[in-house]
């Protein structure tokens, strides 16, 4: 009858991945009935369920699903290739399956508290001899509602204040997100080479984060750094090829 390509999770007793099978229909459903009980069983955020559970969806085609799960991975543990690697795949697969607006469809992305973070558990391969000591959970707590501040006076038009914020967040917890969320209002205040210098701290958390190479391309274009400037968003577009922004952004580019 009807065959399905699967990656199964390897169970509780298994240390690696079984291998890739070409699975009945009867056997994909009892699959699909095995996949919601492994979200059941999740350990809270562990990231070894997280990134099974994603390589099911993604084996099953539910891509949107996978993502989130590869996402959520990534808030636990920056430093993990493969949900770098799962991002970019799922990014490529819904912008094909669903067009530039696929972000909009997505289910909603957890967020996972502080206490389950390990960033720091690991140094990262970007920044040898790096030193930066682990939050503890009051500390990233802190962080959080720094940068949950910071995020507010954005709205408010507030960059000044925001950057405030996003600086004191940074000494208690280095995160992608809030590098790439102060370089937005350093380029808004016309900073350019301050937010050019976070992007690149973000890049160093997450080599293909698309916010900093988008805000880096950016920033640079205005330093008058044209080669560096395209060179990032050509980066930027073997992730997200369809990016309009990025690709309006490499035509101004090319004309200067």
């Amino acid at each position: 009858g009807y065959y399905v390509y699967v990656q199964k999770p390897y169970g509780r007793s298994s240390s690696r991945m079984e291998h890739i099978q070409w699975l009945p229909e009867a056997e994909e459903t009892l699959y699909r009935s095995r996949l919601r009980k492994c979200a059941l069983e999740l350990v809270p955020f562990g990231i070894k369920p997280l990134l099974r559970r994603a390589a099911a969806y993604e084996a099953l085609e539910r891509y949107s699903l996978a993502y989130v799960d590869y996402k959520t991975a990534l808030q636990v543990d920056c430093s993990v290739q493969a949900a770098h690697d799962g991002v970019n795949r799922m990014t490529k697969a819904l912008l094909e399956k669903d067009g530039v607006n696929w972000r909009q469809k997505l289910p909603p992305i957890p967020t996972v508290p502080v206490s389950a973070q390990t960033r720091w558990s690991v140094p990262s391969a970007q920044a040898p001899g790096a030193s930066t000591p682990p939050a503890t959970a009051p500390q990233g707590e802190r962080a959080r509602m720094l940068k949950e501040e910071g995020n507010e006076f954005v709205k408010k038009g507030n960059h000044k204040k925001a950057v405030e914020k996003y600086s004191e967040s940074l000494k208690l917890n280095k995160e992608c997100a809030t590098y790439t969320n102060r370089a937005l209002c350093y380029l808004t205040l016309k900073q350019y080479k301050e937010a050019a210098q976070d992007c690149t701290e973000a890049l160093k958390l997450d080599p293909k984060n698309v916010k900093a190479l988008y805000r880096r391309a950016q920033a640079l274009k205005e330093l008058k750094d044209y080669k560096s400037s395209i060179a990032d968003i050509k980066s930027l577009l073997k992730t997200e090829p369809k990016n309009t922004a990025a690709l309006r952004l490499l035509q101004e580019l090319n004309r200067a």
